[in-house]
């Protein structure tokens, strides 16, 4: 009884705390929209109660809801940094409308700033998740092989360069190293990206965070685990994630100075005009609160963020997430884009492109006696068969005494005569008929199988990871664009070569380890300036975090890449890469337009009330009336 009294009271603690963190994350996500939905009302009510006492306490109150934030922002950058921001700006401007009597057009000019900062948080708020899914990858304990030929488990982190750990089949490779002894096929797709296995023999490097096939592998240690190349791809996200881009601090720099010039001419304002021109106290206080107040930012601040948003709501309807709508800048100016090959531009998964059969045997007798022998692998080559013999109508059938061999393939009996599927390399001898055929696809970029049923060759399968259908001509609307493409690959150059030529792309990089892309980007952004990448696998994170701007497919693509990429492709559809490019593109002009619009208002209010002919009613009109035009002219990215 006790005991479960326990248990009540700790799920209720635990229920308590779920509550709890949910409010906080709902404040956290939504507290400023919310404050400014608030303030909205109240400054509503308080205009429809307008001549009355409750009227000043409610704009009161819609003042201090809709600015607390910004103005604890603006306080806490002056008395931690000792600089002044623009939205210390705004709470002066509105203070200073308020100490003057025009209440509704201060309450006004905070409603406007506070969605306005509302929206700009809620559009770069951004989940940040740890690197769990890549720390996944890497195990925690190995299984080290002392001189007395003894195993034991020991921690990773133990591991010393020179030390024999002992990996068995279905095992992630807990450090990066050569093998010693073993046979078997890696899965290294999120290190190299190569969608296949790789065949793994005795002097191979293997890297930590692999996963083994089916042979057991006895490696020696060449790295410590800090140094593999798993932690120095964490490593690259890492510092990725912590850089600070050029425009963004220029962009601070200039919103310090605006803040500085416009309260120094609103302090010479309210006092020089009294000394030189023989303004009267009164004047000279009146129009440096209208000169505070049309010379706020808020038109220039709804010149971005509304546009941003639109943007961004636009792409999402297309499958296109942006995490930040800073990104969109960034892609506007790209110059050029390298996409990775598997799972990117081509579908991830191989299939068979070529049946070729020797003798009397018939296409569909072969692919059906294959996919008998191949019915229970779970390896990609063995279920691509399978399932091309089941698109063609085939059946496959029970095999007796099916046997995998690691690195090479599988043997078997089926309708009692016995057959070996492999590598070509498994087989010697072969004639000049079947190596011709081999040599001719294998030129091709394709991985080859043949069959032998009772000792003679009789079939040879290719295999290909194949383009995505909309590729070639996503390709071809990027260089219209005058954007130019280029591959970065970890496979093999000649299957490079093959998928760059289907899908019409020149600049082509094969073989490449995910420092070697990192080293690519920066190469191509000397060449080119702004450069965005395009990936889907761990071993792409580092080029995605180093590009400019780097882009995920959203269903393919793995957590860490999702995580580190700053826009994703939802629906792995390629031509998303277009339509991004000419959103961001289009937003690019408008923000222009806004600016410009914007900054042309503010120095003809600023003219007109150093010329004594505009009021603080006629300020606030024509300093929301801009801010209201650029915000619909950004909504038209909605289209």
């Amino acid at each position: 009884m006790q005991s479960a009294l326990m248990w009540e009271g700790e799920h209720s603690a635990m229920r308590e705390e779920k509550t709890a963190g949910f409010f906080r994350e709902v404040a956290t996500r939504h507290g400023e929209m919310a404050a400014s939905v608030m303030c909205g009302l109240l400054l509503g009510a308080a205009w429809w109660l307008e001549g009355t006492t409750m009227s000043l306490w409610l704009y009161l109150l819609a003042m201090g809801i809709g600015g607390f934030a910004k103005a604890r922002e603006g306080i806490g950058t002056l008395v931690k940094e000792r600089e002044l921001d623009v939205n210390l700006l705004m709470f002066l401007a509105a203070g200073g409308a308020a100490l003057i009597g025009y209440w509704t057009e201060a309450a006004m000019l905070v409603l406007i700033f506070s969605v306005s900062g509302a929206l700009e948080t809620y559009a770069n708020a951004r989940s940040e998740r740890d690197l769990s899914s890549l720390l996944a990858m890497q195990p925690d304990t190995a299984r080290l092989v002392v001189e007395s030929g003894e195993e034991r488990i020991v921690d990773v982190s133990d591991l010393e360069k020179g030390d024999r750990v002992l990996v068995k089949p279905g095992e992630r490779i807990p450090a990066d190293g050569r093998v010693l002894e073993g046979v078997s096929a890696v899965h290294q797709a999120a290190i190299t990206g190569e969608p296949l296995p790789m065949d793994k023999k005795t002097g191979d490097e293997v890297f930590a965070g692999t996963i083994n096939g089916e042979g057991a592998l006895l490696i020696e240690v060449t790295r410590r685990a800090e140094n593999s190349l798993m932690a120095r791809i964490m490593k690259r996200i890492e510092e990725a994630r912590t850089r600070v881009p050029r425009k963004q601090r220029q962009l601070q720099k200039v919103e310090r100075l605006y803040v500085r010039v416009i309260l120094l001419v609103t302090v010479l304002i309210s006092t020089l005009p009294v000394l030189l021109i023989g303004w009267s106290w009164a004047e000279s206080l009146y129009r440096a609160m209208v000169f505070l107040v049309v010379a706020s930012p808020c038109a220039l601040v709804a010149s971005v963020m509304p546009a941003v948003l639109s943007a961004m709501s636009n792409g999402a309807r297309s499958g296109i997430l942006l995490k930040s709508g800073a990104h969109l800048e960034t892609l506007a100016e790209v110059k050029a884009i390298a996409f990775d090959k598997t799972g990117t531009l081509t579908e991830g998964r191989p299939r068979v492109t070529d049946v070729v059969t020797f003798g009397d045997m018939t296409e569909e007798e072969l692919l059906q006696a294959v996919a008998s022998v191949e019915r229970m692998s779970e390896h990609m080559i063995g279920k691509a068969l399978v399932e091309e013999a089941v698109q063609r109508g085939l059946t496959p059938r029970h095999a007796e005494r099916v046997t995998a061999h690691p690195g090479r393939g599988v043997t078997a009996r089926h309708e009692g005569i016995p057959w070996r599927i492999g590598k070509p390399k498994w087989f010697q001898h072969l004639d000049e008929e079947v190596g011709q055929t081999v040599r001719h696809l294998e030129r091709q970029g394709k991985t080859v199988i043949l069959a032998e049923a009772d000792g003679r060759i009789v079939g040879c399968i290719a295999l290909m990871d194949r383009l995505r259908p909309e590729a070639a001509r996503m390709v071809s609307a990027l260089k219209r664009l005058g954007i130019e493409v280029v591959m970065l690959t970890g496979d093999q150059r000649e299957t490079a070569l093959s998928v760059a030529r289907e899908a019409g792309i020149e600049q082509v990089y094969g073989e490449l380890l995910p420092e070697d892309k990192v080293r690519m980007i920066e190469a191509l952004k000397r060449r080119y300036g702004t450069v965005a990448m395009v990936g889907d696998g761990v071993n792409d994170s580092p080029a995605l975090a180093a590009a400019s701007a780097g882009m995920a497919m959203g269903k393919a693509g793995t957590d860490v890449a999702l995580e580190t990429a700053d826009l994703v492709l939802m629906n792995d559809d390629l031509s998303g890469v277009v339509r991004a490019v000419k959103i961001s593109r289009r937003l690019r002009n408008v923000v222009r337009q806004n600016l410009v619009f914007a900054l042309s208002v503010i120095v003809f209010l600023v003219i007109a009330n150093f010329a004594q002919s505009m009021n603080l009613p006629m300020g606030v009109i024509g300093h929301e009336g801009s801010t209201i035009l650029v915000i619909l002219n950004g909504l038209r990215l909605l289209r």
